[in-house]
């Protein structure tokens, strides 16, 4: 049984990580930045001699790991799935440095007996010398196993997605190496490898990171607009589907103003990202 006291209770301390330019250049490559090794718009990720930093790398910082399968939460950590993401990015991540983490639960709903309960993480990621913060992120987990227990009901308040046709549309091919590579920046679910577990919970093959689609959001939206990734402020989405190394990931996007805009992804006719909502800070 699930255990909200203790969950709001857990002590997730203040892990602090030492980044190099090596681990912000793997993980553009984990996105499949690079897949044109002449694009120069793509280099500028992976040079390490004048390196921009891809905003969403932040949240693969200081992770808690998993935190969650710990017994005396009571989650069924079988049946948990990441719903959604979002992140402010207030300031620049450097080419290397020292971060913090904190983290707290700030949220737990219930969705009702069968139905699930709704966790909200906040993280925020620091630098460790001087304070200045780089990231503040929400993590939305649907526990699925464990509704019913009698707490808040979880709410939604999201916007309604444009219903016009979009201002612009992209791709993004993802590498079948994706998941491999992406894992490589902290995400070691064996889900994302092994084509047994995979295949034990329904999946063809091993599917690829909810995060890493998350990031090449980032990537591909900015770049459709004609924005500098490296200028994200704000990136949101809620994982609606299933993508796998080798997929085609196809977005639609509207604008709002100059500096934001709404979007969804595509597999196919599968949604597999829905609520998005992308912002850049100004030049």
């Amino acid at each position: 049984m699930i255990d909200p006291a203790a969950i709001f209770a857990h002590d997730f301390g203040q892990p602090e990580q030492c980044y190099l330019a090596r681990d912000a250049i793997l993980y553009a490559l984990g996105l499949g930045l690079g897949a044109d090794p002449l694009d120069q718009e793509d280099l500028r990720f992976l040079d390490e001699r004048a390196l921009s930093v891809m905003p969403t790398f932040a949240v693969t910082l200081c992770s808690p790991g998993m935190w969650i399968r710990n017994p005396a939460l009571g989650v069924d950590f079988g049946k948990l799935v990441h719903l959604a993401q979002y992140a402010e990015f207030p300031a620049p991540l450097p080419a290397a440095a020292n971060v913090r983490g904190e983290a707290e639960v700030i949220s737990l709903t219930d969705r009702g007996e069968g139905k699930g309960a709704v966790l909200v993480l906040e993280r925020r990621i620091s630098d460790a010398a001087t304070g200045k913060l780089y990231c503040r992120l929400h993590q939305t987990l649907l526990l699925r196993g464990d509704g019913g227990f009698g707490g808040v009901a979880a709410m939604r308040l999201d916007e309604p997605m444009p219903t016009d046709a979009p201002d612009t549309t992209a791709t993004f091919a993802t590498s079948p190496r994706a998941a491999l590579i992406y894992r490589l920046s902290g995400d070691w679910n064996p889900l994302h490898l092994d084509p047994q577990i995979a295949a034990q919970a329904g999946f063809s093959r091993p599917i690829l990171q909810g995060l890493a689609s998350y990031g090449i959001a980032g990537a591909a939206i900015s770049r459709a607009l004609g924005k500098d990734p490296a200028a994200l402020s704000k990136l949101a989405c809620r994982f609606s589907g299933v993508v796998l190394p080798g997929d085609e990931l196809s977005f639609k996007v509207w604008k709002q103003g100059e500096a934001s805009a709404r979007f969804c992804a595509f597999v196919g006719e599968r949604k597999v990202l829905d609520e998005g909502k992308i912002e850049w800070r100004s030049a």
